[in-house]
């Protein structure tokens, strides 16, 4: 009997201590970043990047020194950054941080942003890579992680959500209903219900139409994505179903090409047309919609008649809107820094869900994280089924290969060419 009562105070020992341990972890899971090195420590970390200011991430320099007072933090601005950060790293001022991105990983000229690198998948480091979408975590081949995402993008349209209740419309969710609810405006009296910017293709309306449906056509044909991404001039008859739809979006009357000529650019100028209040619809990029807040107060019509907006997917397939998930920034530790361990820290406490997604909304893009529903701005691309959430970094198309779709698709939704022609060129197309 007293073994048996020994046995059975051991299991509730062994039970109890195990709750514990889940409690412990479960509490530290919720408190977010714990700091592992001295409070006191002094140190000096200099991130470099593109911008011109870094706002965010100032403010997450402040959250850190709560913890670390006396390390000073720096945003240092790098002039030609995709050209210049391979010199600066090399030179005698290197960051500790810097920005990268997955475009440059496979290209020669860019080898020394991965080669300064820390492998940030190293356990020993401690990041919370699980608080990430891990469909645009980077994909190498050695299974490193060079570089980790801080923001995420996506192509999608801004969507003046008075003028939907206004006028008793629902935002579409298929093509069928996009192109139904652009004829209902027309017939209220709205002469553009859809529009973008046109004039050159880089980040073109049609790229950002024909792109999120290409890799629905592609996504889980791994020999054609080879063949696309080689080159192959056979390769080109893949872009067929995507043209063949970006020439029945423009025969649908969705967009009026040359009212979408009158916008200067794709960032400001979109931004700014769409506050004029009578555009239902704006095909913009996620980097468009991070510059929307600061510009409300430089738009008189807005700042007159202000609204409501939102930022979804454009429905270009009848199965429903796909969600083309990408990474924004990134940032890579240099394995040479002087002052690692701190380095390493701060990484740390940024990458949890409570900094990635406070410094996202600050700067007004998409958060990397796993919930979107905690901005509004986004919350829509959180409630696209699984199935339809696409990412080039998991089936692996480059960058090069892309930009052969992305003109094909501009000079096709242009009329400057037929579909065959655009198709005959693949391969030959040069970036503008």
């Amino acid at each position: 009997m007293k073994k048996l009562m020994c046995l059975c105070l051991a299991g509730l020992m062994i039970l109890g201590l195990a709750a514990c341990g889940q409690e412990k972890q479960k509490a530290t899971t919720e408190e977010g970043f714990q700091p592992s090195l001295d409070k006191s420590a002094d140190g000096h970390i200099s991130v470099a990047g593109g911008y011109d200011n870094f706002e965010a991430l100032e403010a997450e320099f402040d959250r850190f020194n709560e913890y670390y007072p006396n390390v000073e933090l720096v945003f240092t601005k790098v002039d030609d950054y995709n050209n210049m950060i391979g010199m600066v790293l090399d030179g005698n001022d290197a960051p500790d941080i810097y920005v990268n991105y997955s475009w440059m990983y496979g290209r020669e000229q860019y080898q020394s942003s991965i080669d300064h690198a820390e492998d940030l998948a190293d356990p020993a480091l401690g990041l919370n890579l699980d608080c990430i979408r891990k469909n645009i975590i980077l994909n190498t081949k050695d299974g490193s992680l060079p570089m980790v995402p801080v923001f995420s993008n996506t192509y999608g349209m801004l969507v003046n959500n008075s003028l939907f209740e206004k006028e008793g419309l629902k935002v579409p969710t298929t093509y069928k209903e996009l192109v139904d609810v652009c004829q209902a405006f027309r017939d209220k009296g709205y002469d553009n219900p859809m529009m973008g910017f046109s004039k050159e293709e880089t980040t073109s309306l049609f790229t950002l139409t024909a792109y999120p449906f290409f890799c629905e056509t592609v996504a889980k044909d791994a020999e054609a994505v080879k063949k696309f991404n080689a080159l192959e001039p056979s390769a080109g008859e893949y872009m067929r179903p995507t043209l063949e739809k970006m020439e029945q979006f423009m025969k649908d009357g969705c967009v009026n090409l040359d009212e979408c000529a009158k916008i200067e650019d794709n960032y400001d100028a979109v931004i700014l047309r769409f506050f004029e209040g009578d555009v239902p619809m704006m095909l913009c990029s996620g980097d468009a919609v991070s510059g929307t807040k600061k510009r409300e107060s430089r738009s008189e019509a807005f700042i007159a008649n202000p609204f409501t907006y939102t930022f979804v997917p454009v429905p270009m397939s009848d199965g429903g809107a796909n969600f083309l998930d990408m990474p924004n920034l990134q940032f890579s530790v240099n394995k040479e820094s002087p002052d690692l361990d701190m380095a390493n820290e701060f990484m740390r406490f940024l990458v949890t869900p409570q900094e990635l997604n406070e410094m996202a909304k600050n700067k007004g893009l998409m958060s990397p994280t796993k919930d979107l529903s905690f901005n509004s701005m986004y919350a829509a691309f959180g409630s696209v089924p699984e199935s339809r959430i696409l990412s080039p970094e998991e089936f692996g198309l480059t960058d090069d290969a892309v930009i052969q779709l992305r003109q094909a698709a501009y000079q096709v939704g242009t009329g400057k060419m037929t579909i065959d022609e655009a198709i005959a060129a693949f391969g030959t197309f040069a970036q503008e």
